[in-house]
C-alpha cells in the first residue's frame, strides 16, 4: 500500500532552500593559538640575518677604591670582554603554497581562495615559530637555560613556594611566567588549597593569572611529557621565568626586517610564478631566533606535575 504525501499549503523548507544564499564563514582552524610568547616578547630588528651577544668575561676581576682620603694610588682596571661570544643567525620557517587557478578563478565568492589560502598557511608557519622559539634545539629558551638556572618542585605540582623560588633565582625584573595552560591549571588547584587565590590581570584584551604580580602566560607549546599512560591527566611539565629586553639584558626575540613582500615584521609572502600544470604557487618565508643576553635573564621550574588533584571535604 503506498502511502499519500500530506497535503502541503505552503513552500516546503528543503525546495525554499534551493533560491536562498547559505552565509559561508571562512575556513577555521582550531590549532591557531593567541601564541601569547611572541606578544610578550620584544623584538630586535637584525639587518644583516646575524646577533652577536657581547659579555664581560666574568673571570676578569675589576677592581676599584672606595672610601680612600689619603693620597695613595688609585687601582688600576679594565673591562675584558669574551673573545668568542655567542652569535645568533636567523632561523627560517618556510613553506611553498600551491593553488590551482581554477580554483581561484572560478570558487573566489564570497570568500578569496588565495587570500584565505595564505591565511590559514601563514598562521600555521606563525604557529611553528612560537614551538621553535621554545623548543629549537639552537635558539630555542628550553634549550638555553643556564644549569643553575634549573631548579625542581618540592613535593611535584607546581605549588606558590616553587615560584616563590624561581622569583628568587630571575629577581632582577622580572617580565613574566611561561607555562603550558595544565600546568597553570595545577598551580591554581595548589593556591586553591592553601587559600591563596591568584589575582587576575587584563592584557591584551585577556586576563592572566598572575603571582606576585607577574602573569601566568599560557603556551601549549611548552609540552607536557607522559607520565603514565595508565592515569588519565597524569604528566610533567615546565615553567619558565623570563626577563625582557636588551636594554635590562634579558630575553628577546630576532627578526628579519624589510625583506620583499613582507606581510608582518619578519615574514613575506612572494609570488613564485605559474606552472605549466596552471598552479600557481607562492613562497610564504619566515625568519627568526630568540637572545638570551645574560644566563640570569631565564630560569626554568623542571618536571612540575601536572596531574595532581585534591579531594576537599
Amino acid at each position: 500500500m503506498v502511502e499519500s504525501k500530506p497535503h502541503r499549503h505552503a513552500l516546503a523548507d528543503n525546495a525554499a532552500r534551493q533560491l536562498a544564499n547559505t552565509t559561508k564563514t571562512a575556513p577555521q582552524m582550531a590549532t591557531i593559538t593567541p601564541r601569547w610568547l611572541v606578544r610578550f616578547l620584544p623584538w630586535v630588528a637584525v639587518e644583516s640575518g646575524t646577533y652577536r651577544i657581547n659579555r664581560f668575561k666574568e673571570s676578569s676581576p675589576m677592581d676599584v677604591a672606595c672610601g680612600r682620603s689619603d693620597e695613595s694610588d688609585l687601582p688600576e682596571t679594565f673591562v675584558d670582554y669574551q673573545e668568542t661570544p655567542r652569535e645568533r643567525t636567523l632561523s627560517m620557517v618556510s613553506t611553498v603554497l600551491d593553488v590551482h587557478t581554477r580554483v581561484s578563478d572560478l570558487f573566489s565568492r564570497p570568500h578569496d581562495q588565495i587570500r584565505e589560502q595564505l591565511r590559514l598557511t601563514i598562521e600555521n608557519v606563525k604557529e611553528r615559530q612560537e614551538s621553535e622559539l621554545i623548543n629549537n634545539a639552537d635558539y630555542g629558551l628550553l634549550n638555553n637555560v643556564a644549569p643553575a638556572m634549573r631548579i625542581k618542585p618540592r613535593k611535584g605540582p607546581p605549588t606558590p613556594d616553587d615560584l616563590d623560588e624561581l622569583i628568587s633565582i630571575v629577581w632582577k625584573e622580572p617580565a613574566f611566567f611561561l607555562a603550558h595552560p595544565r600546568a597553570i591549571a595545577a598551580f591554581g588547584r595548589e593556591c586553591t588549597r592553601r587559600g591563596v587565590p591568584p589575582a587576575t590581570v587584563s592584557i591584551f584584551g585577556a586576563q592572566f593569572l598572575t603571582w606576585r604580580g607577574l602573569p601566568l602566560v599560557p603556551c601549549d607549546k611548552l609540552r607536557v611529557d607522559a607520565e603514565s599512560k595508565s592515569r588519565a591527566g597524569s604528566g610533567k611539565s615546565s615553567i619558565l621565568l623570563l626577563r625582557t629586553g636588551a636594554d635590562k639584558q634579558g630575553v628577546t626575540g630576532l627578526f628579519q626586517p624589510n625583506l620583499p613582500g613582507e606581510q608582518t615584521p619578519g615574514l613575506s609572502v612572494r609570488f613564485m610564478g605559474i606552472n605549466r600544470k596552471a598552479i600557481a604557487s607562492y613562497l610564504v618565508t619566515l625568519y627568526c631566533s630568540a637572545a638570551v643576553h645574560t644566563d640570569d635573564a631565564l630560569g626554568a621550574l623542571e618536571d612540575v606535575e601536572v596531574g595532581h588533584y585534591h579531594d576537599y571535604a
